[in-house]
C-alpha cells in the first residue's frame, strides 16, 4: 500500500464526503427539508462518518486511528438505518433507497478492511517517533 500523506487522498473519505453529499441534496430537495430535527440528524450522522475518518487520521497514531475509524464505521451504520427512516417515510423512492443503503453497507466494509488492515501494521504513528 502506498504511504498515504493526507486524509484527502483516503479513498474512504472520498466516498463518505460523496455520500455526505448525496444525503445533503436529500436533505434540501425533499419535503425532509421541512423535517428539521430529523434532517439535521442524519446529516450530522452522514458528516460524522468522513470528520472522524479525517480527525483519526491527523492524530498521527495508529491506534487512535483504529478508534477512529471504529466510531465512523458506527456512524455509516447510524446513517444506514436513519435510511430505513427517509425511505418509510417517503422522503426517497426505494431504488433512491436500496442504492443509498448499498453505497453506505460497502462503505462500512471498506472501513473495516481498513480497520483489519492497520491491525496487522506494526507502525505505531508519528506521534511516537
Amino acid at each position: 500500500m502506498a504511504t498515504i500523506n493526507r486524509f484527502e487522498d483516503l479513498e474512504i473519505w472520498k466516498e463518505a464526503r460523496r455520500l455526505a453529499k448525496e444525503i445533503h441534496l436529500i436533505a434540501i430537495e425533499t419535503d425532509l427539508k421541512s423535517d428539521f430535527r430529523f434532517k439535521e440528524q442524519i446529516k450530522s450522522s452522514s458528516g460524522s462518518v468522513m470528520d472522524n475518518i479525517a480527525e483519526g487520521f491527523e492524530r498521527d497514531g495508529n491506534l487512535e486511528f483504529r478508534q477512529f475509524l471504529s466510531i465512523a464505521k458506527g456512524s455509516s451504520g447510524e446513517t444506514r438505518s436513519q435510511l430505513y427512516r427517509i425511505f418509510d417515510f417517503g422522503y426517497i423512492t426505494e431504488p433512491k433507497f436500496d442504492l443509498l443503503k448499498k453505497d453506505y453497507e460497502n462503505l462500512s466494509g471498506k472501513i473495516k478492511n481498513f480497520i483489519t488492515y492497520l491491525n496487522k501494521k506494526d507502525f505505531k504513528g508519528n506521534k511516537f517517533q
